[in-house]
């Protein structure tokens, strides 16, 4: 790359240009690293400034003199976020001009100012420190562009902004937001987008200089306070070095386990397997380029704590309740919000607080607590609940299967007395059939999953009716198991119990099995994969191709914020080998290897935008009369109803913002930063992904792309992630494993099961372990902590200097605010019974704003939790 500033070429400064032939002194106005920063190399000829010092001072004094006849002072403020330092220094700040010198076409710099901002921490309580600055440029300097921050102090520190304070009343911003580290030099744009073809001058080698400097080539141990991304398979699951039952695949960069990538880290190999990565004990050994550092992260601090204490308790779990590990009534499960639980049952009573974990109550217990166990909670969960976005319409019945030589048990005669008047043909017809399937998700994997100890588990599928009133209503579930030896399955098909008033409890445990293959094809694919997972390489790909001047990288940042730190500290205490999720779910050690197989058969980009996604379900049809041009097959499907006005808003704020840069379909093509972000991500961050790929040659290509990217970060992972302790809070509603399978009737378990009801149902669930580290988990995760930011939010008034941008931005935020006040219209309307249902939770999830807790509801701008 070429440099901007060689030491045989002249630099400029306050406007003035300095040639290496004059006095040295001349040159010590920058220190070494920024000299260092321009030539791109790092000289270790003495330094100017350790020459003779009186003649240095003698020099500036004189410098000072001559210029100040023709130079003006900028004022503005630095803000900082406060914290205690060690070895405080200084830093310093220099302004970069939009203009190149006419002479040598290189960068102008002001002066330098610098700024001890531990002088003005005035203010015990404050969070953030305003510190003003002073710079000093010459009259034809320009406007500034840029600004170069050199940090002096001994631990990172967090510059949140820099605003200027022109001459004409107007102020340039600097959205810096980053954390800086002792001696690293760092470059930050003016609030204001440019296309590659539209930089200005003096911003052009800076602009590419700034892409080069963060991108890593596959090779080297990245450390903590770097900025480099880059890209690696899931290599980092397993810890075998620790124990070999830890081993996991690399998913990704194979046929067998594709996956998307991941933010390459660079840790030493496994001593078991060079193709591993070591695991990270700690979080201090994570490394994160360092705008995604996780040791100031308020989510990611929560979340190890939370983690870490949690393990510690494990083994007094254990030790409280060998003999019963299960609960023994609904009664038990349920004072886990009322009394706790008791960690020393034979010591101290549940009164002793630093004995008994207590949990908020679930709000499917709120009102009606014994309502989760009607079929028609059951059903309306499946439009309104935790996992919304899976259910399909049903086209042929039974429902077809991966391997067409298996045959279903399904069939007519199971379900037609439940169609009203309606034969299964008609019902087809009038698509009022609907289903959950999960046959061909966990099939392939069932044999192995119930190999593990203590596992007992089936695939499901289950068959809904929508009837006249609107809702839907269970007809039948089928749970399978593979046959030994056989290419066949066993089949069991259970309806509801025909006895009005009398519970049928193979139905129940029928429900219970389809529900925990809901959880865990929750857990694994709607919520990890298809959000978590599926971003990373677009984040990686935007900071690694886009420049921070670029208007595309200005829209997608506040919908990249903390994914990398989440997603990090998931692989170190969630989805990894002995993590949460494993513990947790009934898939066990095979719950990634599941979403891998998914990624391969089923996920498309083309397909995540909501329309795309509920056309391909079948759950609407194209509809140009109707709002948003689709016709929702279930009128009141409250995901989809709220999620197409929030998906509506997206997109036209990105319509207005594309249209704000992009005049024609050929600037499009002409960006070469935009095409470049695009064949990365395609290429390889999503390399084991052939299909599915828009090409990126026309603006409604790019809209299409952004508003799913948005989608994605935003409303899509809202509605999978923040209604987790509503719902699973309670486990009988929302079992996520199973130990004991249905029994067959007349059989000894038949008998157990009825001569106490709830003791069987309840040791079919999690046990008192796998409840309270299902509930600590999901606790945490659906709760909104400090610091989030919502949809239709900016971090900072000064984010963008374009008005045009800034009043199409408001028009998003009011529209925004308008399809909250609609939501909570349509969740007080009797009509619309799926909004509630018998539990009377109302669907709240994809309410734009929410406040901090356990609110479940509230739309955060990023995958930020």
């Amino acid at each position: 790359m070429a440099a901007a500033f060689q030491m045989s070429s002249a630099v400029v400064y306050g406007g003035r240009r300095f040639s290496p032939r004059m006095a040295p002194a001349a040159r010590s106005v920058m220190t070494r690293s920024q000299l260092s920063y321009f030539s791109g190399v790092g000289h270790r000829r003495s330094s100017p400034v350790t020459q003779d010092g009186h003649f240095v001072k003698l020099f500036a004094e004189a410098f000072k003199a001559l210029s100040s006849a023709s130079t003006v002072e900028l004022r503005g403020y630095a803000t900082f976020q406060k914290q205690e330092q060690e070895g405080i220094q200084a830093i310093t700040l220099q302004l970069i001009s939009t203009k190149a010198d006419s002479a040598t076409r290189l960068e102008v710099l002001s002066d330098i100012a610098t700024v001890d901002w531990h002088l003005h921490d005035s203010s015990p309580s404050a969070s953030d420190i305003k510190c003003p600055v002073k710079f000093l440029v010459r009259k034809d300097f320009g406007e500034p562009g840029a600004i170069l921050v050199n940090s002096g102090y001994g631990t990172p520190m967090l510059l949140k902004s820099l605003v200027l304070e022109m001459p004409n009343k107007t102020t340039i911003g600097f959205l810096c937001d980053t954390w800086i580290s002792n001696g690293q030099q760092r470059v930050f744009f003016a609030n204001k987008a440019y296309l590659p073809l539209d930089t200005p001058s003096g911003l052009v080698k800076l602009r590419t200089r700034e892409l080069a400097s963060i991108r890593g080539n596959g090779s080297g141990v990245r450390v903590n306070g770097e900025r480099i991304y880059d890209y690696d398979v899931y290599n980092d699951l397993g810890n075998p070095d620790y124990n070999p039952d830890l081993l996991r695949p690399v998913l990704g960069g194979s046929s067998t386990y594709p996956y998307p990538r991941r933010c390459r880290t660079g840790r030493m190999p496994s001593n078991t397997d060079n193709t591993f990565e070591s695991s990270a004990s700690s979080e201090k050994e994570l490394y994160l380029p360092a705008g995604e550092a996780p040791a100031f992260s308020t989510q990611c601090g929560a979340a190890d704590n939370a983690v870490q204490s949690l393990y510690q308790l494990i083994p007094e779990i254990h030790k409280a309740y060998a003999s019963r590990p299960f609960f023994d009534n609904f009664g038990e499960l349920r004072s886990l919000f009322t009394e706790g639980f008791n960690l020393k049952p034979e010591e101290s009573s549940t009164t002793d607080n630093n004995c008994c974990l207590k949990f908020p109550l679930p709000q499917v217990l709120g009102a009606h607590p014994d309502a989760w166990m009607l079929d028609s909670e059951f059903a309306r969960q499946t439009i309104a609940g935790l996992n919304p976005i899976t259910i399909e319409c049903l086209k042929v019945f039974p429902p077809p299967r991966l391997d067409p030589s298996e045959t279903s048990s399904l069939n007519a005669a199971h379900i037609e007395s439940q169609l009203g008047s309606l034969s299964v043909s008609e019902a087809l017809e009038a698509s009022r059939l609907f289903v959950l399937d999960y046959h061909d998700a966990f099939m392939p994997y069932l044999e192995k999953i119930n190999a593990q100890e203590g596992v007992q588990s089936y695939a499901s599928r289950t068959i809904f009716f929508l009837t006249d009133a609107g809702t839907l209503t269970p007809v039948a579930i089928e749970l399978s198991l593979p046959s030994p030896g056989e290419a066949h399955c066993i089949n069991r098909v259970f309806v509801p119990g025909e006895t009005s008033g009398e519970r049928d409890w193979l139905w129940e445990l029928a429900k219970v099995h389809a529900s925990t293959n809901d959880a865990a094809y929750h857990q694994a694919i709607s919520h990890w994969l298809r959000t978590h997972a599926v971003l990373e390489p677009f984040i990686i790909a935007t900071h690694r191709q886009l420049s921070d001047l670029h208007p595309v990288k200005g829209l997608l940042l506040p919908h990249l914020k903390s994914t990398i730190s989440i997603n990090s500290e998931a692989r170190r205490l969630l989805i990894c080998a002995g993590g949460i999720i494993e513990r947790a779910f009934f898939t066990g050690k095979y719950t990634l290897e599941i979403s891998s197989l998914f990624y391969k058969s089923s996920w498309r980009f083309d397909e995540q935008g909501l329309p795309a996604d509920l056309l391909k379900r079948g759950m609407a049809v194209r509809d140009p009369t109707a709002k948003h041009g689709l016709k929702l097959r279930i009128e009141d499907y409250p995901y989809a109803v709220d999620g197409l006005e929030i998906w509506s808003s997206i997109q036209t704020w990105v319509d207005d913002y594309v249209n704000i840069f992009y005049m024609y379909d050929v600037s499009v093509c002409a960006d070469t930063e935009l095409q470049n972000w695009w064949r990365e991500i395609t290429e390889i961050g999503h390399a084991d992904k052939k299909e599915g790929w828009q090409d990126l040659s026309t603006k409604s290509a790019l809209k299409e792309v952004l508003t799913t990217v948005i989608w994605l970060a935003s409303a899509h992972h809202a509605a999978v992630n923040f209604g987790q302790f509503a719902y699973a809070g309670f486990t009988p509603n929302r079992p996520t494993i199973t130990h004991r399978f249905i029994p067959e009737a007349g059989s000894e378990e038949h008998q157990e099961l009825l001569q106490d009801p709830e003791k069987f149902f309840c040791s079919t669930l999690a046990n008192r372990l796998e409840t309270i580290t299902l509930l600590c988990a999901i606790e945490l995760l659906s709760s909104h902590l400090p610091g989030q930011e919502f949809l239709g939010e900016q971090p900072s008034s000064k984010w963008t200097s374009d008005q045009r941008v800034m009043a199409a931005f408001e028009s998003f935020s009011q529209r925004l605010e308008a399809v909250e006040d609609d939501i909570e219209l349509r969740n007080e309307e009797p009509s619309l019974e799926n909004r509630r249902g018998p539990a009377e939770v109302p669907f709240t999830l994809l309410c734009p704003s929410s406040g901090l807790g356990l609110t479940g509801r509230g739309v955060p701008n990023s995958v930020s939790i």
